[in-house]
């Protein structure tokens, strides 16, 4: 890693001009103060004032775009989140500087199912952590627990033995302390008829997401009703659509309010069927789902007490079982647009601008510090660079 990543950049104030903006149409001139906070974002047609038109940069027309930021990710650099320890700590900035270099601004380390002790150890380990910031590294929104309130028979590649009955009295004791750092739990709404903890959840402020569920449509509905807005990585661990039942996934195509997460790396969810879904979907959004040996060639890891086997950037288990990738975020930006799905703004602000919207963060807002990534065609293929 370079021995000056974390020092603040050496910024003076700048003006860019003649931008295009993911999610915004035309062209624009921005103005960032020399802490990178942006101060002016105005149409090219908006005079620029005689004292901001020093140190400018042309952007040519190019596309920029925010930083991404991932909702669901397991692990990176070989170390799966749900196992880290105090000792693990530089590591964790390692990962991030890892992200940070492949355009990640911000993401939610996620903790899937396993042991109430290495939960609330993770969580103890993150929070240490997460107090201790540092400029110019992917930063942690807060954590993502999926699981271990899951349906047995949609439980994928997580342990059975670690599943936990959907009660107020088990989700607490899972919480605990650390409510203020935890982001977003993934659980399946049928187990609690209720909707309690739904509501619980929502009263802490943590996103619900749905999902490793059998849930129906009208079951799925209810769980919105009662504070869902997000579904765990669409199609996978839930039925698919079928003309008869919508099931889970299609009440929440069609809900406005609720956020679809997304794998895009072409083994989790067919391109085609990519297509039909990004076509239909009211709010989707991309993630990575990415696991521990992000970052690392494919290979033979372990995995809790087994073993995963990547290839090409796919991960399954000795039995052919799923598991995840290991292909960045901005990996399924550049299929989208290579399999002809998406253009590439739109592909960019799925991975971008669409998780931020499904946790109310802000966007193109003056104001605050801004991470910009300049997109543009190198041999053929899209690439980024930080601004």
């Amino acid at each position: 890693m370079p021995t000056n990543h974390h020092k603040q950049r050496e910024n003076s104030a700048q003006t860019l001009i003649r931008a295009r903006l993911v999610g915004l149409e035309g062209q624009f001139w921005l103005r960032f103060d020399a802490n990178r906070c942006l101060t002016h974002l105005e149409p090219m047609e908006a005079e620029i004032p005689l004292e901001f038109q020093e140190n400018v940069l042309d952007i040519a027309g190019d596309l920029l775009s925010l930083g991404g930021v991932d909702l669901q990710i397991n692990g990176g650099l070989g170390l799966a989140f749900p196992e880290v320890t105090q000792a693990d700590l530089p590591q964790l900035q390692e990962i991030c500087d890892y992200l940070w270099g492949q355009g990640i601004d911000a993401f939610c380390p996620t903790i899937v199912t396993t042991s109430l002790e290495n939960i609330r150890r993770s969580l103890a380990v993150f929070a240490e952590f997460w107090g201790d910031p540092q400029p110019n590294t992917a930063r942690i929104l807060g954590i993502h627990l999926e699981g271990p309130f899951l349906n047995y028979e949609k439980r994928g590649a997580h342990p059975a033995q670690h599943l936990q009955p959907l009660t107020l009295k088990n989700l607490q004791q899972v919480i605990g302390e650390f409510a203020p750092m935890i982001k977003i739990i993934t659980l399946a709404p049928e187990l609690d008829p209720s909707h309690k903890c739904v509501e619980y959840l929502r009263s802490l402020g943590i996103v619900v997401s749905l999902g490793h569920s059998l849930a129906t449509e009208t079951e799925a509905n209810q769980a919105f009703a009662h504070g869902a807005t997000m579904i765990t990585h669409a199609f996978n661990a839930m039925p698919s659509l079928h003309h008869r039942e919508a099931g889970l996934l299609g009440a929440a195509m069609v809900n406005p309010d609720v956020y679809c997460g997304l794998i895009a790396d072409g083994q989790h969810v067919n391109p085609t069927m990519l297509e039909i879904f990004l076509r239909a979907a009211k709010q989707p959004f991309l993630v990575s789902d990415a696991l521990a040996p992000i970052g690392l060639p494919d290979g033979v890891y372990p995995w809790d007490d087994r073993q995963i086997t990547v290839t090409h950037g796919t991960a399954r288990l000795d039995n052919g079982t799923l598991s995840g990738t290991t292909l960045p975020l901005f990996a399924g930006v550049k299929n989208l647009v290579r399999w002809g799905i998406c253009d590439l703004e739109k592909a960019i602000a799925l991975a971008t601008l669409a998780p931020r919207k499904a946790l109310g963060m802000a966007t193109w807002t003056t104001g605050k510090p801004i991470n910009l990534l300049r997109w543009q065609g190198v041999d053929g293929t899209v690439e980024f660079s930080r601004l």
